[in-house]
Order: structure tokens, then sequence, then C-alpha cells
């Protein structure tokens, strides 16, 4: 007889045994040189250094957060938030670690040809994204499993699995957020010293800067973009399984609370086929090649999830939702949205980032009057890349709404996070591409293996660019979610309150117009950051270059470890306050209130928060890492030869840019993808927290 639990954590198991095959693999193949493997190994003692002073950092936050936790909400409440934390950080962690060892090797494939530097590249991001699946369901499915036998009562169970998600939040948004910190604090100090004052190439290794660079890549795009989607894909989950207990009863409510986690399960099989299918045709297109391995893992992604309704629910059997009736065919139309929005955000994605198309080849033309009219038109093209991906979520949302109601945008938000693991592989394939190229122009390798190294890493930028248009899209859908559960909470808690929201009541008004804020607030002081940090290491550089004799003659070596822990520090000194904003501003907006006008108006201006926050966090999320993308790949489009190529006035105003564009896309944008769910998280942690004391 089928058991759905043995399924689910054989599913997670095949996905962490698939990632341990790939890891012993890649770590079998050859290091490269003596030059490369010294190189690699100042990357990974940086990284890992940094990693393991920010996970101290977020663990002494952590056991504040989980004293509250157990105080308030009791034993099991406080474990899923552990369980949650340390499940995200391995996941990071592993993931970090494979990333920076698979650098050199790829590095050393590009000798051999663009095929093998590409399967190695590729398994390497695949290793993080088999851990972020495999990982994310094992832990939910065990932890229910768990609350189930103790006999609690749903809203009890659901209670902890919330806790468990902001657990993985927790991590998440320091993650992004102080990872963002030190590799464009690296990025942005390199840039100006070395290309614009000094005039040398990138990944010189006459720059300070330069290995921190590298280190960055790692800890930003791998680790951070790693627990942002463990993050998002275990509260999407959660929420639709609360959506579920609330929608449905007995016996078909259990079968629907677990509906998402057969989701995740198939589509983890799936995505693991569609990595086999990641190689070059005869065109030799790389892009093509990663998205033939996605369009294979979402194709038959499709079929497995129709397989697992028919299966599981039944595609003609009726159920009774609210005042309406739904079929097992409405859900997998849902889940089946869900796809097509994920393909038709990295579609659009690609579009505004890629040199091939309009958006970046206008930013590199406006390059040739200078740096002014570069900021102009990349500000522009940041803007408009906000309207497609917009309708796209909205057209999404009203299917999935029109099919099954509010459950439907859950089932729907579910099948776009449960291609996490193919999406974390085209991702995390971006570091290490970027790192090889670095490591192949410090080592002084062949031209020939810097073409194969230059064309892999100039498709890493678009893949990061592509996948962070997903994750901000699935993180809107997750949001929607957590905001639905958040007014059916209110609602079973407090029925007596009669909390509406309405337009017209200023209570919904004044939480609008402070979730909007939050955003704004948190990017500002994100970017904040990152041009402080910045600016040490801009000094650190000038300091080096006057003060150590032969770095310019390249017969001195710069101190790298110098610049590394200097941005260590920035980065885990200034990502503190930011992150702590969406844990606590529900909490306050609450009290505050609460205080001066009464519980219903605060509980009111609380739900309106999150949704203020979903709305204005979405656009500039878009904006920020579609602009920050297509000025980068602007700068590399002229560095191909366009417009008078590298050292021209026109790659002079593109630097500028870029450096511009990099804490957009790679800081503030995607650790407002954590911020946006994480206040959603609190704001139902806080409601749980109230029931217990006014019930």
């Amino acid at each position: 007889m089928f058991n759905v639990y043995t399924f689910l954590i054989g599913c997670s198991i095949a996905a962490l045994l698939y990632g341990s095959i790939l890891t012993f693999i890649i770590l079998s193949s050859s290091p490269g040189t003596d030059a490369m493997q010294k190189i690699a190994k100042a990357i990974q003692t940086g990284a890992k250094a940094y990693l393991n002073r920010q996970y101290r950092m977020i663990t002494l936050v952590g056991i504040f957060v989980l004293f509250i936790l157990w105080w308030q909400l009791g034993i099991l409440v406080s474990l899923g938030f552990v369980i949650g934390a340390i499940l995200s950080g391995i996941a990071g962690y592993i993931g970090m670690n494979i990333s920076v060892r698979s650098n050199v090797r790829t590095t050393e494939a590009a000798k051999s040809g663009l095929q093998p530097a590409l399967t190695l590249a590729f398994r390497s991001g695949t290793i993080t994204g088999m851990l972020v699946v495999g990982l994310a369901l094992l832990g939910i499915t065990i932890y229910y499993m768990i609350l189930k036998s103790l006999g609690l009562p749903m809203r009890s169970t659901i209670e902890a699995l919330i806790s468990l998600g902001f657990g993985a939040s927790l991590i998440s948004i320091f993650a992004r957020l102080g990872g963002g910190i030190f590799t464009k604090g690296a990025d942005v100090g390199a840039d100006l010293v070395g290309k614009i004052e000094a005039d040398i190439p990138e990944d010189d290794p006459r720059n300070p800067a330069v290995i921190a660079d590298n280190v960055g890549d790692n800890v930003g795009d791998c680790a951070g973009m790693a627990a942002d989607l463990f993050e998002t894909y275990i509260v999407t989950i959660v929420g639709t399984m609360l959506l579920g207990s609330i929608f449905f009863k007995d016996k078909i409510s259990e079968n629907m609370m677990l509906f998402p986690l057969l989701i995740g399960a198939v589509c983890i099989i799936t995505s693991v086929i569609g990595s086999f299918f990641v190689r070059l045709g005869a065109k030799k297109n790389i892009m093509g090649a990663l998205y033939k391995g996605f369009i294979v893992a979402a194709s038959l992604s499709a079929v497995a999830i129709w397989g697992v309704t028919q299966y599981w629910l039944g595609i003609e059997t009726s159920y009774s939702i609210g005042t309406d009736t739904i079929t097992g065919l409405n859900l997998f139309y849902c889940a089946l949205t869900g796809l097509v929005v994920t393909g038709l955000l990295m579609w659009v994605t690609e579009y505004y980032t890629s040199t091939k198309y309009r958006p970046v080849k206008s930013i590199a033309e406006a390059s040739q009057t200078g740096h002014a009219t570069n900021i102009i038109q990349g500000l522009s093209i940041s803007m408009e890349s906000t309207v497609l991906p917009v309708v796209i979520i909205s057209v999404g949302i009203l299917v999935s709404y029109l099919n099954a109601g509010l459950f439907g945008i859950g089932i729907a938000a579910t099948s776009m996070l449960a291609l996490a693991g193919m999406i974390v592989a085209l991702d995390s394939y971006g570091p290490v591409t970027d790192n090889a190229g670095g490591i192949a122009e410090m080592s002084n390798q062949p031209k020939h293996t810097r073409e194969v190294t230059d064309a892999l890493d100039a498709v890493g930028n678009t893949t990061k660019a592509v996948t962070k248009g997903y994750a901000i899209g699935s993180a809107g859908f997750a949001a929607l979610v957590l905001f639905a559960a958040y007014v059916e909470d209110v609602h079973h808690f407090f029925p007596n309150l009669n909390c509406q929201f309405y337009l017209q009541d200023p209570y919904v008004v004044i939480g609008l117009f402070m979730g909007g804020l939050l955003p704004y607030l948190f990017g500002a002081l994100g970017m904040r950051s990152v041009g402080r940090a910045a600016s040490a290491i801009v000094m650190e550089v000038r300091r080096q270059f006057k003060e150590i004799a032969g770095i310019m003659e390249g017969k001195a070596s710069p101190d790298y470890s110098k610049a590394v822990d200097l941005l260590t520090k920035a980065a885990i000194k200034e990502m503190i306050i930011p992150s702590l904003i969406p844990v606590a501003a529900p909490i306050v907006l609450f009290l505050v209130l609460n205080f001066a006008v009464g519980m219903q108006p605060a509980l009111t201006a609380v739900g309106s928060l999150l949704l203020g926050t979903v709305i204005t966090g979405l656009f500039i999320a878009l904006s920020m890492t579609g602009g920050g993308g297509a000025w980068d790949n602007a700068k590399k489009y002229i560095e191909l030869g366009n417009f008078g190529g590298k050292r021209s006035e026109a790659h002079k105003a593109a630097v500028t840019g870029d450096t511009v564009g990099d804490p957009y896309k790679d800081t503030v944008g995607p650790a407002i993808n954590p911020m946006i769910k994480i206040i959603t998280i609190s704001a139902l942690l806080l409601l749980a927290i109230i029931s217990k004391k006014y019930m």
C-alpha cells in the first residue's frame, strides 16, 4: 500500500543522495596548477571566515528570538524555529563550500573545452539546488509527522510549522543582505580604484580587492540565494498547508495539506532528470543548453503533477471550498499556471538583462554620450522592467483564484517553488563561472581557457539575473498566500472583532502607507551600507597601491586578507539593523495602535502593513534586479568591442553604471524577497501570541 510519508521522505533523500554523488564527482576532478590552487585557497579561506562570523552573529540573534518563542508559544514552536534555521544554514554553508571548490576545477576543465567546463559548473550549482529542496521537504515532512503523532490540534501544528519557516527566514534575510553588502562592497571598491583610477583589468591580481570580490560572489549569490529560496520554499508550502486546513474539513483537509508536499516531491525527481539534459547543441549556445534542462524539468513536472492530482485527489472529483465547488482539474490548472508563470518570468528577465536585446543595447548606446546618460537610461530600463513581470504575476493570480480561490493561488506558488532545485542550480552556476574566470586571469592561463571561462561567465550574469526575477515573483505569490493566512487567522482567533480590510477604513490606509515605506527604508539602509563598505575598500586599495612598492609592476603581492577581513567586519555590522526591521515592524505597529486605539484597528493596520510591503517591495525588487542586471551586461556588451570597446569613454561610463547597478541587483533587490515574507511570518506568530493572551 502507498505510504505518502515514505514517498515524501524517499524523494527528499533522493535529492540529497544525488547531490552527494555530484559532490564526489566534482571533488574527484583535477583542481589545476599550484598557482590556480593558491588563488582558490584564498577564496575558500575568505568565504569560510565570512560565513563562520556571520553565522555566529545570527546564532546570537537566534538565541534571543528562540527564548521569546519558547516563553510565549512553547517548546514545539521554538523547536520548529531551530529546525528551520539549522537546515537553512546547512544548505547555504555546504553549497558555498562546494562552490568555492568547483571554481578552480571549472577553470581546469575549461582547458578541455566548453562542454566539460559547463558540465562541471552546472553540477556544482545542482548540488546546492538539491540541498535546498531535499532538506526543505525533509524538514517539513518529518516535523509534520512528529507533530501529528503527538495528537495536537491543527492550529498548534500549523503554528509550529510556521515557526519552522520563521527560522529559515531569519537565516535568509541575514544571508541575503550580509552577503550582498560584502560582495558589492568588494565589487564596487575594486572597480572604482582598479578599473577607473588605476586603469587595470577586472580580476587583475594586482588589485587587493579582487579576492574579496570573488569571495563575495559565493557568499552572496550562492549561500544567499540558497537561503532565500530555501525559506521561500518552506513558507510557501506551509502557507498553502495552512490554507488547506482552513478551507477544507476532515479527511479532505489532510489530503489537501499533503498535496503541496507531493508536488514538491515529484518535482525533485523531474529536476534530477532535467539536469541530465544540460548539454550544448550544434550551435554551442550555453544559455540554450541551460534552458534545455529547465524546459525538460518543467515539462516533466507538469506531467508528474497531473499524475499526483489524479492519484491523490482525482481529476474529476469535486470538493467544497467555502460556498464554491472545485475539482482536482481546477487544482491542476493552478499548478500549471505556476509553471507557466515561472517560464515567462525567466524569459522576460532574460530580455531585460541579456546583451542580445534592446534594453541592454540601449544603455550601452547611451554610454557614448557620458556617465549621466548611462545612468538616466539605466534608471529608465529599471523602471520599465517591472511592467511585464507584474502583469504576468497578476494574470497568474487571477487564473489561480478563478480556478480554486486563495488555495489555488497557494498551489500555483507551490508549483513555482517546486522547481527551486533547478532554479538554484542555474543561479549557483553563476558565481562558479565568475570565479573560474578570475582564477584563469590571475593565474595567467592560456587565452583559450580564458575565452571559455569568459563565455560561461557572460551567461552566468544572465542566469543570476533570471533566477532573481523568478525568486522575486515567487516571493510575491508566497507573500499573498501568507497574507491570506493572516486574514483567515484573524477571523478565526478574533471573530467578535469583525476585522475587515476596506479601503475607506483609515487604519487600512495607515497600514498600507506604513508597509509601503518599509522596502524604501530597508533599501536605503542597504544601499548606504554598500556605500560605506565600498568606501572603506577604496581607501584600503589606494593605501596598498601607495604603500606597497612594486604592486603595479607585479613584483609584490597585495594583502588580500586585509581587504577580506575589512569587508567581513563591515558586512556583519551593517546587516543587523536592516535585517531586524521586518521582524519588529508588525510588532511595533500593533503595540502602538493597540495602546492608542484598540485591538481591532491594530490588527487591521498590521494586515494592511503586510499588503503594503508586498506591493512596493515587489516593484522595488523587480526594478533593482532588472536595472542592475542591464547595467552590468551593458558594460560587458561594450567590452565585447561595441561602441569603442574596453577603455573607451563609453566603457568608462558603463563602468559607472555597473557600479551603481551592483548594489541594486545583488544587495537590496534580492534582500527584499525574504523581507516581504519574514514580515508576514512575524505577524502570524504575533497573532498566535496575542490569541493566547486574550482568548
